[in-house]
């Protein structure tokens, strides 16, 4: 049968061959597991997905998704069934420590779950995984109270959550907002002002939603140094855990959008008749230091959910490119009689295929490898290897959200290609899902917002450090690859584009030190970019260095394509070599090329008088 979320060999693959996910289970804290709970997980939770997600992705964007009535919200109808088997199987906290509502899961194993449940219906799953981030910054900067009364409702999903940033004259400037918190005598503060594109702040799928707000307290620096953060529940929460009164945030409105029609967008009104009240999470102006662990948190989720929606597409596609019939095979096109072949056999299509299966290989080791990192780090004892491995994941960290959302969407477009025509109707999903993924590369910060943050603050960490790292890693295993002769030369050429990355680091780190700031920033996300394609590239060797040794065994002397045709197992292992062939010899040349035109730092960008912007 066909897949048509994720390529579940793949999966199997990235944890427990290139990431060896199993082996968490010698440490203390994963001892009851092993990898027969990670497989019965896993596949629990891609028959839920299957059975009970799936058909909602076409249906709830038919039905006209999610609808505003007089501040109130109606979801899908189709979504009310699934949304409480995600609370009843615990599926959104499983990663978390039990004595808060979680199953204790390593962050690795919860990545493949996440990667069925959103890859089904992200617009579904949001209302339950948004809260997910609410209830981790409780947990860390909360008091005792506020865990007992928020973590274990959030974490089930029982209770949804928001992230509470943005304002109508304030979006990536998150300093300029005006949101106010004035203190009362019993601790808590009346919280006034308005925010919009507030992702499942209103529905009708939980009792209550908790929103973490970001305002200014009266008298309270200008800029982000001094906003606070609060908790505003949408009823108030009393002592002992129950509901009390409605909190005066009322939805306005919501989003009339291209894609994910069925989660709600929020404009929300705090305080309209002067009755909303918060109490503040983590210290006073404290707030964004708060916010950033949520953010970086929904960062690496987004560019997961772009790599979701890559795997689907190219399911999708490869699936109908095996099955849709139309065409002469090249070697016989001048024979009239010859029988039409299904469209994969066309150059051209396979050229699309291996584009984006490629990507989506690299992705899914990408988001894993992040996930792996931080169980990790909270594994290591040695805190130089801790801040080491910090170090990567920081770098990496805008790469994940940027460089997934954006091939993500890419790999959406093509898939539309392979279809034809059909691709750009709604008899078919990929149309859906193409509309679906464009929203990832603006979620949590642009994309030009997170080349900004690598460029101008990630590449300098501890003087360069944390870029090092990554380039040590990235070593480590074209080195692997240049001891089998099979990989050599696809390892020398990635080292070439490793070398010149680095170049480019340095050439942009003078050139904004130099003066030209603007320059170098106008260059910004096409380093971004490239870092995102040398990355691809190591993730994929990776691939083949694992997968290399355990082909020759199956295939032994024989013509490897020839075994493949008739073991499974052969043929993934041959595509990973393949994959990683195609990317390193077709993709990373014009990586080189984009890399070099940053190195000459043309300034046309900045130079053109902004009269020159005719319209």
């Amino acid at each position: 049968m066909a897949q048509y979320i994720a390529d579940r060999r793949d999966i199997d693959f990235v944890l427990f061959e290139q990431l060896e996910a199993d082996k968490l289970c010698e440490h203390e804290k994963y001892a009851e597991f092993n990898k027969k709970t990670f497989d019965l997980l896993i596949n629990e939770a891609r028959n839920y997905a299957v059975k009970e997600v799936l058909p909602t992705l076409t249906e709830g964007d038919r039905a006209g998704g999610a609808i505003f009535d007089n501040g109130k919200v109606t979801v899908p109808e189709c979504y009310q069934k699934p949304y409480k088997l995600l609370v009843e199987g615990e599926w959104v906290g499983m990663t978390e420590d039990p004595e808060v509502g979680g199953q204790g899961f390593p962050l690795t194993i919860g990545q493949a779950v996440i990667e069925y449940i959103i890859g089904a219906n992200f617009a579904f799953a949001a209302y339950g995984y948004a809260g997910h981030g609410t209830g981790k910054m409780i947990e860390i900067f909360g008091t005792d109270k506020q865990k007992e009364l928020y973590l274990k409702k959030l974490y089930s999903a029982e209770w949804g959550g928001t992230m509470v940033l943005t304002e109508p004259e304030a979006g990536s400037d998150v300093g300029n907002l005006s949101t106010t918190a004035t203190p009362n005598d019993d601790g808590t503060y009346n919280i006034s002002g308005n925010k919009i594109f507030i992702t499942g702040a209103e529905q009708d799928l939980t009792p209550n939603v908790i929103h973490p707000v970001l305002a200014r307290i009266e008298g309270a620096p200008k800029g982000t140094k001094g906003i606070s953060l609060f908790i505003v529940p949408k009823i108030w929460v009393n002592d002992d855990g129950s509901l009390g009164e409605p909190n005066d945030v009322v939805c306005t409105g919501i989003e009339h959008k291209m894609g994910l029609k069925g989660s709600s967008t929020c404009s929300l009104t705090f305080g309209g008749q002067g009755k909303c009240k918060g109490v503040l999470l983590g210290e006073v102006n404290k707030g964004m230091q708060v916010m950033f662990h949520m953010m970086n948190e929904a960062r690496l989720l987004v560019g997961t959910i772009g790599a979701c929606n890559a795997s689907a597409a190219y399911l999708y596609a490869v699936n109908y490119a095996k099955e849709r019939v139309q065409g002469r095979d090249l070697d016989d096109m001048f024979n009239h009689d010859a029988a039409p072949v299904t469209i994969i056999k066309h150059p051209d299509v396979r050229r699309m295929l291996l584009w984006m299966k490629a990507h989506v290989d690299g992705m899914r080791s990408l988001c894993y490898y992040g996930a792996n990192l931080f169980d990790k780090i909270e594994l290591e004892t040695d805190e130089a290897k801790k801040d080491y491995m910090q170090g990567v994941i920081e770098i990496l960290t805008p790469i994940i959200k940027s460089y997934c959302t954006d091939r993500g969407f890419q790999v959406c477009g093509e898939a539309i290609q392979c279809y034809g025509g059909y691709g750009y109707t709604q008899e078919f999903p990929v149309e859906q899902i193409m509309r679906d993924s464009k929203i990832n590369s603006i979620y949590e910060g642009t994309n030009g917002i997170q080349a900004m943050d690598l460029l101008g603050r990630k590449m300098g960490m501890k003087k360069g450090a944390y870029f090092i790292n990554l380039l040590s890693e990235i070593g480590k295993i074209v080195a692997q690859a240049k001891q089998n002769p099979v990989l050599d030369q696809d390892a020398s050429k990635l080292e070439e584009a490793v070398t010149r990355l680095s170049e480019i680091a340095m050439h942009l780190g003078s050139t904004a030190a130099s003066g030209k700031i603007k320059e170098a920033f106008s260059f910004a996300t096409p380093f971004q970019e490239v870092m995102g394609d040398v990355v691809m590239g190591w993730m994929l060797l990776w691939r083949a260095v694992i997968a290399a040794p355990k082909l020759d065994k199956i295939v032994g002397d024989k013509d490897a394509a020839e075994v493949a045709a008739k073991n499974k197992e052969a043929a993934f292992y041959l595509s990973q070599l393949k994959t990683a062939e195609y990317f390193i010899n077709s993709i990373l040349p014009g990586t080189i090329g984009k890399m070099n035109a940053i190195a000459n730092t043309n300034d046309a960008v900045v130079s053109t008088p902004e009269a020159c912007f005719m319209g």
